[in-house]
């Protein structure tokens, strides 16, 4: 097992919280740390149908096999359980009493604000992070390795060929897990729609453009996208506007939580063709986006990133809030650094008057540079927001 960042802050919440709900995506690791982190846990899972039929049909006796502390995993599966387990926190007042998994956040978190607020702490664990796979003394390769073999635990873990590993995954979880819960007939309208959102990453959203695309109408648009968000496939990134007005940009980008499934919906089959790829600027971006994302979400904080960009042609590709200091950094592919990667960094300086950290991630090796300007490896582009 590689170690995740995120242990030493789920131990920590058992102690604090009678319910601790661990999200993320499938394959992320949920169940791998719950396991490994909580010793003396029982365990049940969820998706067993015979499981998952006794937990529905009786529920008071399936809880009562378990009168210690259990992880229950995939709690989505079995919703009406939350009701029940309020019932037994609120009696026994035991913290670390259960610890939930899902991998569904809109089902989960609509069931916890009916049942479980103020009894649950959550977090949410997404695939590795490069820091995790560095600490492993694992070998990352350069940004096209690290892109194409994309960062699922068990493509690390057990050395899979990433392209068939990313096949599956589609198929077994994305297709199958977004397909029911949009009651999707016809596969090739969702595969089209997963293509060209790939196509679009790191894009300004536009649903109407899409929707015109696939063939179908904005509203069905935005409605499989947020659950796209919501199964952790996609995540989006808000515009910062505040203090800005008018001039601000109002419209979101999309990135994907895994840049392996990206390559893999690109088409791209072997790391080489990554850096040929007309894209690579795109999956270079969102790399280094979602790297952030994780530093942030695992130390169990929610995610405060954001990107900036007004009708004067200012822009900054990242943004991160720290009180009132905002962070900023352009993202560049290139593995050579020139001074004309500052000049978004500077313009955004004398519009926001930030005196926060001013960095270009990119490609190459670090650079301090004069005047608070920092050039930093996609490795340590977490350092945004640390």
């Amino acid at each position: 097992m590689i170690a995740r960042e995120m242990a030493k802050e789920l131990v920590a919440l058992t102690r604090e919280y009678p319910v601790v709900t661990l999200l993320g995506p499938r394959q992320a690791g949920k169940t791998t740390l719950a396991k490994m982190t909580l010793s003396g846990y029982a365990y049940c899972n969820l998706e067993l149908p015979d499981v998952r039929e006794f937990a529905q049909r009786d529920p008071r006796a399936f809880l009562a096999q378990y009168p210690g502390r259990v992880i229950l995993d995939e709690i989505q599966r079995v919703p009406d359980l939350l009701s029940y387990i309020q019932d037994i926190v609120d009696q026994e007042h035991l913290n670390g009493r259960f610890v939930l998994t899902g991998s569904h956040q809109l089902r989960v978190r609509e069931a916890i604000g009916q049942s479980l607020a103020g009894r649950t702490a959550i977090l949410t664990l997404l695939p590795l992070s490069l820091a995790e796979i560095e600490t492993a003394g694992q070998s990352l390769g350069g940004f096209a390795e690290c892109a194409f073999r994309g960062f699922l635990p068990r493509i690390h873990a057990e050395d899979l060929r990433p392209s068939v590993a990313y096949a599956n995954y589609y198929q077994t979880y994305v297709e199958r897990d977004v397909r029911q819960l949009i009651h999707l007939k016809d596969a090739a309208t969702f595969e089209k729609t997963m293509k060209l959102m790939a196509g679009r990453t790191g894009q300004l959203f536009d649903a109407s453009s899409l929707a015109n695309d696939v063939g179908v109408d904005a509203k069905t648009i935005r409605n499989w996208l947020s659950i796209l968000e919501a199964s952790f496939i996609l995540f989006k990134l808000p515009p910062f506007f505040e203090n800005f007005g008018k001039r601000a940009v109002k419209s979101p980008k999309y990135y994907f939580t895994d840049v392996g499934l990206l390559c893999y919906l690109l088409g791209i089959r072997k790391p080489e063709q990554v850096l040929r790829d007309p894209l690579v600027g795109a999956i270079f971006e969102n790399l280094a986006v979602g790297e952030c994302l994780k530093a942030q979400t695992n130390r169990g904080q929610a995610p405060e990133l954001y990107f900036f960009r007004d009708s004067n042609g200012n822009e900054v590709d990242l943004m991160a809030i720290e009180g009132r200091t905002l962070h900023a950094a352009e993202i560049k592919s290139a593995a050579t650094f020139s001074m004309d990667m500052l000049k978004g960094l500077r313009r955004f300086r004398s519009v926001a008057g930030s005196a926060g950290r001013s960095l270009v991630i990119y490609a190459g090796e670090n650079r301090k540079l004069s005047d608070g300007f920092e050039a930093v490896s996609f490795r340590q582009a977490r350092r945004l927001v640390e």
